[in-house]
């Protein structure tokens, strides 16, 4: 992994969020590629995840993130037999098989359409599962974006792409993000970045193994973005999905020895 925060290297927020600006208002290839907004999530009960801490959240982009502003980029070549399309499709379809084991992502069963909202279970240790979830902001033939909710380790975007490159394909996956509050911002610092580039080159890995690239490598980027902490966000602990899956994993424990000892 290589990680730029050279002044001369480093892009300004400014930039990242006029590109941004520009790109949305852009009229869309096909406007059915976005999702149409909304003020807060609304979610389906899904079998095997918890479900909390998603329903009636609102959504964050890095604008109202806590810590520094990262962008990170893990990215693969899938060779010149896969189309970006096939790439794209197979993702989208069977983006849950792709996560390493402990981590549980409960979508639609149509795959990842605009407009959908996903729970996940994310293995923290201890026995102990972050439950939180992703919108699906935009999704066509060859990329998708996720956006994520308060209480979310992060606040910002994943967009998922494939494009031909000379002769060969590429996939990437990048990532926009502050982290949320001060704690996840603690706990990015402390190992949780490592954690998330192992996360996303593992999936990368499992995606290139199921497309038929022999001995897939994963190239991970990250630049330092904006070095600021914003700290009129900070009250975004609130809403930390992490402290609030911890009391929600231990208060079921504590009422059952409360009952077997009555």
């Amino acid at each position: 992994m290589s990680e730029t925060t050279g002044p001369e290297k480093v892009a300004s927020a400014e930039q990242i969020g006029l590109s941004h600006r520009e790109a949305t208002a852009t009229p869309p290839r096909d406007a059915s590629s976005w999702a149409k907004k909304v003020e807060r999530l609304e979610v389906d009960p899904r079998e095997g995840v918890r479900g909390t801490n998603v329903a009636g959240r609102r959504l964050t982009g890095p604008v109202q993130g806590f810590g520094k502003m990262w962008q990170k980029t893990y990215r693969m070549d899938a060779g010149p037999d896969i189309t970006p399309e096939q790439a794209i499709a197979t993702w989208r379809e069977h983006f849950p098989e792709f996560w390493p084991k402990g981590n549980r992502f409960a979508g639609a069963l149509t795959g990842i359409n605009p407009g959908d909202v996903a729970l996940l279970d994310l293995a923290i240790g201890g026995g102990v599962k972050l439950s939180t979830g992703v919108f699906v902001l935009y999704a066509d033939t060859e990329s998708f974006t996720l956006m994520t909710p308060q209480g979310h380790m992060f606040a910002g975007w994943i967009t998922f792409s494939a494009e031909r490159v000379s002769d060969s394909t590429t996939v990437q996956a990048q990532v926009l993000m502050r982290a949320n509050d001060p704690l996840y911002e603690v706990a990015m610092t402390c190992g949780g970045h490592r954690k998330e580039d192992k996360f996303w080159a593992a999936t990368l890995t499992a995606l290139g193994q199921r497309l038929g690239v022999q001995d897939p490598k994963v190239e991970t980027s990250t630049t330092c973005v904006d070095s600021r902490r914003q700290w009129r966000h900070a009250r975004n602990v609130w809403h930390n999905s992490m402290v609030r899956s911890v009391m929600q994993t231990a208060t079921p424990s504590r009422r059952v020895k409360g009952q077997a000892s009555g």
